[in-house]
């Protein structure tokens, strides 16, 4: 026999294996059953009223084998032989572009122009501790793009895209947790997504696909208006079926080479503004009601929106990316520029919680840029990055200020600790940012500060700037083969062709467009 139910129940026993069995039990009367098994198979947390609950919906079997919880297996066909297509980027969207085409009998050759995992922390390292920004490996570029080095939050809205369940599957066939097929908002974590990652291209591998490292594409194989292959840094050219393009939003010179080759490609809204850091004991206060989460009660977090205006325009000021327990890291691509990220480790145990604050752009905030065609939008953000680099002393550390003395234009005398390795510079983020951003980041701290009582404090510390939140740049593709409008068999995926916001959406955008390149060009067609 099999029974679903639906419980609220206080922390300590629902994040408490043992004592959450217990109490279902005795609730349910089930003492006297051996052959008994409870599992949970959702949980999310009630933090609305001053006492804090948890929802918790279960399964119970009695005298019945339990179900799998997941039916996704790591079974793959060998394609070393088969026809192959092309995959530049190994972030989530390549990966699981490369792990679907394997399934559908094709065989992906993965370029990827940064370092495997392991490689990849040594750059890490020398962007903290030496201020030293490889421009092909870093916290955007690498095995496993920006995601392995991030939250790891999987929670998506995007789920029409795909196939979100079987996503958070693939995961956990590679080593993930299964607490993120039961957890609302799930997330990975930073320490345990490049043993992940790892094994993702293990399988890929073994089923006889393709993964390069430090391997630039410098140019693209077009024929008769199609796209057949790439060219690298080395000169050896790849073709293929189709080349699927998952480069992610950082990838500035593919953007410039698509302007160079006249691909059609448009510039796009994003956001930009800063990152800020409270202590975590100040969030979980506000958000939990109390002076002290307790052992059982995750690092807390929270999602703000305001519309602020601005000489007549209101705009939106928005979290973003908010990392409970987590640290804030530099995320440049290039020397002379300062960009920041937030990511937290899997039990987001830091004592600081971070998120963006960031305020919506378009192309009325890079007039002067416009001259750059597709690319004003990417020549405005990077501008702001640079400028941030100069004033702050020309190395990663970050400009930073106080959160109530940036309310009141006040460089701040001191600031206080963070989790930011480079170092803070002490000034007023109005140098950095224009008056259409800083104004409305202004504002919409104060609103925030009425929102949750206690966010607008002088323990908190603004560091900036937060201007990767997505791709500037949309490469469209046909809404019905997810081609490129322009170029056949070129397949623009991911956050970078602006078709996703995350590393679930990524991944289900990378399993479409492989789905698509197959249905269009496999099985023989040429």
């Amino acid at each position: 026999m099999r029974k679903q139910l639906s419980i609220v129940l206080p922390p300590e026993i629902a994040f408490e294996k043992e004592k959450f069995e217990e109490f279902v039990k005795q609730q349910q009367k089930l003492q006297d059953f051996d052959n008994l098994y409870i599992r949970q198979v959702r949980r999310s947390i009630d933090a609305r009223s001053k006492q804090v609950k948890v929802n918790v919906n279960a399964e119970i079997f009695i005298d019945e084998f339990p179900s799998e919880r997941i039916s996704y297996q790591k079974n793959y066909p060998d394609v070393s032989k088969a026809m192959q297509a092309i995959i530049v980027g190994a972030g989530p969207a390549g990966m699981f572009a490369a792990l679907r085409l394997i399934e559908l009998g094709v065989k992906p050759i993965v370029l990827e122009r940064g370092s495997d995992v392991r490689a990849r922390r040594r750059d890490l390292a020398a962007i903290n501790k030496a201020h030293i920004v490889n421009p092909e490996s870093n916290y955007c570029f690498g095995e496993g793009g920006a995601g392995t080095y991030s939250d790891g939050k999987l929670y998506t809205r995007s789920t029409k895209r795909g196939d979100f369940q079987r996503i958070l599957e693939i995961f956990v066939a590679h080593g993930a947790s299964e607490e993120i097929l039961i957890d609302a908002h799930p997330h990975i974590g930073t320490n345990k997504l490049p043993a992940i990652v790892t094994e993702i291209r293990q399988s890929i591998l073994n089923a006889g696909g393709e993964i390069h490292f430090d391997t630039k594409v410098i140019d693209f194989i077009i024929k008769n208006g199609e796209m057949r292959g790439v060219k690298l840094h080395n000169e050896v050219i790849i073709e293929g079926i189709g080349v699927i393009l998952a480069t992610g939003h950082s990838a500035r010179d593919i953007f410039e080479l698509l302007q160079q080759k006249n691909i059609y490609a448009e510039a796009k809204p994003f956001a930009l503004g800063v990152r800020i850091e409270h202590p975590q004991q100040v969030i979980d206060k506000i958000q939990y009601h109390c002076e002290n989460r307790g052992d059982y009660l995750p690092a807390s977090s929270y999602s703000l929106v305001s519309q602020v205006d601005y000489k007549g325009i209101e705009k939106g000021v928005f979290s973003f990316c908010m990392c409970p327990g987590g640290f804030i890291v530099p995320s440049a691509t290039a020397q002379g520029e300062v960009v920041v990220n937030g990511m937290s480790p899997s039990r987001r145990n830091s004592k600081f919680a971070n998120s963006g604050i960031v305020v919506a752009v378009d192309e009325s905030d890079w007039k002067f840029f416009e001259k750059s065609g597709i690319l004003a939008g990417m020549e405005f953000q990077k501008s702001i990055e640079q400028k941030a680099c100069k004033i702050a002393g020309n190395t990663q550390n970050a400009p930073a200020q106080r959160m109530i003395d940036f309310v009141n234009r006040k460089v701040s005398s001191s600031l206080p600790e963070t989790s930011y390795q480079p170092g803070l510079t002490s000034l007023l983020i109005d140098e950095v940012l224009p008056p259409q951003i800083s104004q409305r980041l202004r504002k919409g701290f104060q609103d925030f500060g009425k929102k949750m009582k206690g966010y607008l404090t002088n323990e908190a510390v603004i560091v900036g700037v937060e201007s990767r939140t997505s791709s500037p740049v949309r490469i469209p593709r046909n809404k019905e083969t997810y081609e490129h409008v322009q170029i056949k068999r070129f397949f623009p995926c991911g956050e970078g062709a602006g078709f996703a916001g995350g590393i679930a959406s990524a991944a289900m955008d990378g399993e479409r467009c492989a789905e698509m390149l197959v249905n269009g060009y496999g099985k023989n067609k040429s």
